[in-house]
C-alpha cells in the first residue's frame, strides 16, 4: 500500500478577496516621491498577501489537505535592484511565523515553484547572479516562517541554448559555486519541452537532488513514454530527503494543446499511475496543477470515490490497494 497526499497550487477559487499574489508595479513603485513611504505601502501588500496566505491554509485545514505551493509572489518587488537593502522581513515577522505555526500545527508540507526565469543553467553570470538572488528570497522566507528549507523548492532545470549537452553540463558546473543553503532546498523537475525525464534523472543522480517527477510533462516529452522502466531511479533520487516523494500531476487540455492544462484532472489517467507505483513507496505527495485549483482536487476527490481500491484516510488523503 502506499499513501497519497493530494495538494494544489497558489491560488484559491472557492474564496473571494483572497489572492496571496497583490502587487505593485515598479512604475507605481516610481512614482513616490518618498521611497520610504513607498517601501511601507509595499509591506502592507506584503502583509496582506501572506494574511490571505494563512486564511487559504484554514480553508486547506478544513478540508484535510496536508499539501500545498506558496505563491513565489509573496513580497512585491522584493528582489528588483533599486530595493536593494530593504529589509521586507522585520515588519512581517508576526505573518510570516503564523503560517509556518499553523502549517506545523495541522502538518502541512509547504514549497515553492520560483518562476521560469530561474535559471541556474545559464552561461550568462549575471543571469546566475539574479537566479540566486530570488532563490535566497525563498530560502529567507522559509526561514521567516521556521520551515526547514530542505528540499522546498522545484525548479525546472534550465534552458538548452540550442546545445542540451552543454546545457546539461553548464547546469553542473555552475552547481558548484551555489552556496550549500541554497543547493539543498533545490528539487528539479522533468519538463515538457525540453529537459526529460532522463536528462533531469542524469543531473538529480549525479548531484543528489530529488526529482519531482510530472507525468503529464513526461507524457508530452520524452525518449520512451514507459516512464515506470525508471521510476526506482526517481524513488533513489530521494533517499536522503526528509520528505515523502513528491510528483505533479495534471492533464491535458486537449489532443490539440497537450502541453496545456485542463481545469480539472483526468481520474483515469491518474488511476493508471496509481496502480503502477503502489507499493513501491510508503507515501507520494502529489501536486495538482489545474486551472481551476482547490475546485480541481475536490473534483477529483469526488471522482476518486468510485474506484474500490482506494481506502480514504481522510477528506483529500487516501491509501492505494
Amino acid at each position: 500500500m502506499t499513501v497519497i497526499r493530494l495538494g494544489y497550487v497558489a491560488m484559491i477559487v472557492q474564496l473571494k478577496n483572497s489572492s496571496p499574489s497583490q502587487t505593485m508595479t515598479y512604475k507605481h513603485y516610481s512614482t513616490f516621491p518618498d521611497k520610504e513611504a513607498a517601501k511601507r505601502k509595499l509591506e502592507r501588500i506584503a502583509s496582506s498577501n501572506l494574511q490571505n496566505c494563512l486564511r487559504l491554509l484554514r480553508h486547506n485545514a478544513a478540508h484535510d489537505i496536508h499539501f500545498f505551493r506558496l505563491s513565489s509572489r509573496l513580497i512585491p518587488l522584493a528582489t528588483h535592484e533599486d530595493l536593494a537593502g530593504w529589509d521586507y522581513l522585520q515588519p512581517l515577522q508576526e505573518d510570516f511565523a503564523a503560517i509556518g505555526e499553523f502549517a506545523k500545527k495541522h502538518e502541512m508540507r509547504l514549497d515553492f515553484h520560483p518562476d521560469h526565469f530561474v535559471l541556474l543553467n545559464s552561461p550568462r553570470s549575471e543571469v546566475v547572479k539574479a537566479s540566486l538572488h530570488t532563490l535566497k528570497l525563498h530560502y529567507d522566507m522559509l526561514r521567516a516562517m521556521k520551515i526547514d528549507p530542505v528540499h522546498r523548492c522545484v525548479m525546472h532545470v534550465g534552458g538548452v541554448y540550442n546545445n542540451k549537452e552543454k546545457a546539461l553540463e553548464t547546469f553542473i558546473e555552475n552547481w558548484g559555486v551555489i552556496p550549500k543553503n541554497i543547493q539543498h532546498m533545490i528539487m528539479l523537475e522533468n519538463d515538457d519541452k525540453s529537459f526529460t525525464l532522463h536528462d533531469t534523472l542524469y543531473l538529480c543522480e549525479k548531484l543528489n537532488i530529488p526529482l519531482a517527477f510530472d507525468i503529464h510533462h513526461h507524457l508530452a516529452h520524452h525518449e520512451k513514454a514507459a516512464w515506470e522502466e525508471d521510476w526506482e531511479r526517481v524513488l533513489g533520487t530521494w533517499k536522503d530527503s526528509p520528505l515523502p516523494v513528491k510528483m505533479h500531476i495534471s492533464s491535458p487540455k486537449s489532443e490539440s494543446q497537450y502541453r496545456a492544462h485542463a481545469d480539472y484532472i483526468d481520474p483515469g489517467m491518474f488511476m493508471d499511475f496509481l496502480k503502477k507505483v503502489k507499493g513501491s513507496t510508503e507515501q507520494i505527495d502529489c501536486m495538482i496543477e489545474a486551472k481551476k485549483k482547490d475546485e480541481a482536487l475536490f473534483k477529483l476527490v469526488t471522482d476518486l470515490h468510485h474506484y474500490a481500491d482506494i481506502e480514504w484516510i481522510d477528506q483529500a488523503t487516501f491509501r492505494i490497494t
